[in-house]
């Protein structure tokens, strides 16, 4: 064979070697740069098909996600791959979704909802696995070292929504769940009231899961009273159930309607338990919730600051309804893994520990989130320190009120809500 003929075979061995390489993927994806990095494992649990709270769009999103930033190549080299789990809204479940985190080698569980921060939160500690970006339903995200919360959780919405009422309800009844983390509600409802010398709310507390509210609708409506009185649900899913029934009160006692004095009592709730995606299923413009003050963690759905969310769920979840930009639960996942992504990103390596995560979110690693929240940092000294809410580093807060069908700003900007959840007993 001639030296000719014989560098053009290893010429075309090799560039055919180089082809299949690709085809087969060998660990690079396609648009990254650099050597093999190994894939990213992660997990999003959220509970479905349940007699209470359902958030379906927070799995569905993270999905979306990841079909995104694999589409660009990854997050710095890496695939991501998503484990989704249904938390079933039980204690069994939480655990359950945990163990399989933990079984699966995900090195973070990142924007999902629980209300058993007591069962899960257990497992992803023993394997040093850190939560990120919880739905900040359950107080153990707001306690444990290895979570790192987005937001301000219920402590932060629920003394918010306090402020807000203050500024123009003379009284407050407020229903709750009758559970253990409802009984924290009042409390810090009423650190908010007093910003303003208000009596406390009359607390009602009621069954999380019932099929029907008429007779807590209307002791809330009556111990609201006519002039300038307030009734205000927290009871997430079921916020709707309630409404229904408070609205099918006697007409004197119906939302929009006139009292006796002539003053009507008005309604409020706090953002996942009233959202757009309610007021759009209960009539829009028409909706009970039509002129309810809502308080929020993040700007109104029609903000700029969402469009990038926005374009990848119109490339990467057109079809999915369950992916609905203006519900809390989808928000709270992309801003998640919007922390996931900044993280991965500063460490540049070939390989993903939930310890290198851990370490670079403890050593102050800042996250912009692009006007959606504050930066946001887990340094010692960024920790609130409230109570039963350590690990706050979120205290903004936004105020929305339904204007023709739509959550819109109440007032501009975010409202800094960490000295009332401070003052809260």
């Amino acid at each position: 064979m001639t030296g000719r003929r014989l560098t053009s075979l290893l010429a075309y061995v090799t560039t055919t070697a180089a082809g299949a390489s690709l085809l087969t993927g060998c660990g690079v994806l396609p648009g990254a740069t650099g050597g093999s990095r190994e894939p990213v494992t992660v997990m999003t649990w959220a509970p479905d098909q349940t007699r209470a709270t359902n958030m379906p769009g927070m799995p569905a999103m993270a999905q979306a996600y990841a079909r995104w930033v694999n589409s660009q190549g990854g997050i710095d080299g890496h695939e991501l791959r998503v484990l989704t789990c249904n938390e079933q809204n039980s204690s069994a479940g939480a655990a359950a979704c945990a163990r399989r985190a933990v079984r699966e080698k995900a090195v973070a569980v990142v924007g999902s909802y629980s209300q058993n921060g007591g069962a899960f939160m257990a497992p992803l500690e023993a394997a040093g696995i850190p939560y990120i970006g919880g739905y900040g339903i359950s107080e153990d995200e707001f306690t444990s070292s290895l979570s790192y919360p987005v937001n301000g959780g219920q402590a932060s919405l629920i003394a918010g929504h306090g402020i807000q009422l203050a500024e123009s309800c003379q009284k407050v009844s407020l229903v709750r769940p009758d559970t253990v983390a409802g009984d924290r509600l009042p409390d810090l409802l009423n650190s908010g009231l007093r910003k303003a010398s208000h009596r406390s709310a009359i607390d009602i507390p009621a069954v999380e899961d019932a099929a029907e509210y008429t007779q807590q609708a209307g002791r809330a409506r009556a111990r609201a009273g006519g002039k300038n009185g307030c009734v205000t649900a927290v009871l997430g899913e079921r916020t709707q159930t309630f409404f229904d029934s408070f609205r099918r009160l006697p007409e004197d006692g119906k939302s929009g309607e006139a009292e006796k004095d002539g003053s009507p009592v008005r309604i409020s709730s706090v953002l996942g338990s009233v959202g757009q995606p309610v007021i759009d299923r209960t009539g829009g413009a028409h909706s009970p919730f039509e002129g309810a003050y809502v308080t929020g963690w993040y700007p109104e759905a029609g903000d700029k600051s969402w469009a990038p969310m926005r374009k990848v769920i119109q490339e990467h979840a057109f079809a999915d309804n369950r992916v609905d930009p203006a519900d809390a639960g989808v928000q709270t996942t992309w801003i998640a893994y919007t922390v996931l992504r900044a993280v991965v990103e500063s460490l540049d390596k070939d390989r993903i520990s939930a310890e290198q995560i851990t370490q670079a979110l403890d050593r102050g690693a800042r996250i912009d989130t692009g006007g959606l929240t504050p930066s946001l940092r887990w340094k010692y000294e960024d920790l609130l320190g409230a109570p039963g809410f350590p690990r706050i580093v979120n205290r903004q807060v936004t105020f929305q009120v339904v204007r023709e069908g739509r959550l819109v700003a109440q007032k501009a900007g975010f409202v800094d809500v960490g000295e009332t959840v401070l003052s809260a007993p």
